[in-house]
């Protein structure tokens, strides 16, 4: 099967029939219809939320209610989610989701609220719904149901420090045996730093893992079988956990984001693969602001495709004031407060902000973030939504996913008996699918 591609050019029917639809609206829209009320949030608490809970009270302000925020790491965010939802509980009224992780299963278990109707009619005359990236609405429409609006773009890329590659005499690598071959040289060259960190968690692997398949050509499904076991993935498999294994950090296998960008950040790695959402929190202080290159992950034999993906704001399906906490997700996805975030290193899922003054001045101000932008470019027009199996059971297969990496990682198996284990608890997801 081929990895599900984003491309910017894609249209969605419903949002093009809302730019009209809501002109005729907008005349009546009114931001204190709902002023007293509280609007509960539960928020991961990743750079996006952080971003955009900075400005809480400016929607507290445009609208009267109260935003009541709930927020937790994101495993421990989505376990409280399971819990309110499974309980048919109202207590959360809005909730931060990833379409294409959670989007099949969620939607299959009724736990969006339909937001169609709303991005049609209940809408402020500036919102412009059609102005969001189509592909991620598309991404986040599920039997003809809208359950989500776009928070941001992103997907993992490439961070590396340009004053060890220059210590060192490394160009910056064009492709993934380039990686290895820094990373060999780095470790002989400075032994004060850790040569290569990415993803070693086993829920969070595959947002990583899933570029290094489809760079290298592989991909997760094949004629209705998983497919980890076929000459590309096993490529796939043994190149990235023999860099983590052999030029990652100690305990690699309990790192996510959190770790990676605190690593990177206090100039002990030299090169990171994560999220294009960490660049705020890995320039941080200033400390990298001079010394760092960034790039989509290097090519392989299928060049770059790279992980695109995107949070959204969704409606519970269980709120009691869906119309509510509807204006907090048109709020934060309006094309004013996602201009804001995007000043903050959050890349915007209005392909419009990119061409604010603004936004340009800020971008101009420092190297990294030219290179951080032109990345997001090539994410935006060649990347893979394709993140885990493109099955309702996606969660689960990035745990099998995980526990194959992480297996050859601490060299608990080889590369056929870790592919082999994986695909066949794969084939029995997918045979449930």
């Amino acid at each position: 099967m081929k990895a599900r591609m984003l491309a910017t050019r894609v249209a969605l029917p419903v949002l093009a029939i809302a730019a009209v639809s809501a002109q005729a609206h907008a005349a009546d829209f009114d931001w204190m219809k709902f002023k007293g009320r509280t609007v509960t949030f539960l928020a991961n608490n990743n750079p996006v939320s952080q971003a955009l809970l900075t400005y809480k009270a400016d929607f507290e302000k445009l609208t009267g209610m109260t935003l009541k925020v709930d927020g937790y790491q994101e495993q421990q965010m989505r376990q409280r989610l399971v819990t309110v939802m499974n309980a048919n509980s109202d207590e959360v009224d809005v909730f931060m989701t990833l379409p294409s992780r959670e989007g099949e299963q969620f939607a299959a278990a009724g736990w969006y609220g339909d937001l169609t109707a709303m991005a049609k009619d209940a809408v402020a005359k500036d919102y412009d719904a059609s102005g969001l990236s189509q592909a991620l609405v598309k991404a986040a429409t599920f039997g003809g149901k809208l359950t989500s609006m776009p928070m941001n773009l992103e997907g993992p890329i490439f961070y590396y420090r340009t004053d060890i590659f220059k210590k060192c005499g490394i160009e910056a690598p064009k492709t993934i045996k380039d990686v290895e071959a820094a990373a060999e040289k780095i470790k002989t060259c400075d032994g004060t730093v850790t040569p290569f960190v990415s993803r070693g968690l086993k829920p969070a692997i595959a947002y990583t893992f899933s570029n290094v398949l489809h760079n290298i050509g592989g991909s997760y499904i094949a004629n209705g079988k998983s497919n980890l076991c076929s000459a590309k993935a096993k490529d796939a498999l043994d190149t990235y956990s023999r860099l983590l294994r052999d030029f990652g950090p100690p305990g690699v296998v309990n790192y996510s984001f959190q770790q990676i960008s605190a690593l990177y950040r206090g100039g002990r790695a030299a090169m990171a693969f994560e999220s294009s959402n960490e660049l705020r929190t890995v320039m941080e202080g200033g400390a990298r602001l001079k010394d760092t290159g960034l790039l989509p992950f290097p090519a392989g034999d299928a060049g770059q495709v790279p992980t695109t993906i995107g949070w959204g704001m969704a409606v519970s399906s269980h709120s009691r004031q869906p119309d509510a906490a509807w204006y907090f997700v048109q709020w934060a996805t309006s094309p004013e407060v996602q201009k804001k975030m995007a000043l903050q290193g959050i890349a915007p899922p209005r392909p419009a902000v990119a061409n604010d003054p603004e936004y340009r001045k800020w971008i101009d101000e420092e190297p990294v973030r030219k290179e951080w932008q032109a990345a997001l470019d090539v994410l935006a027009t060649k990347g893979s939504s394709e993140v885990g199996y493109p099955i309702v059971a996606n969660p689960q297969s990035r745990e099998f996913i995980g526990q194959a990496v992480q297996d050859l990682i601490l060299k608990q198996k080889t590369v056929d008996q870790a592919c082999a284990d994986a695909d066949k608890a794969l084939d029995a997801l997918i045979a449930l699918n």
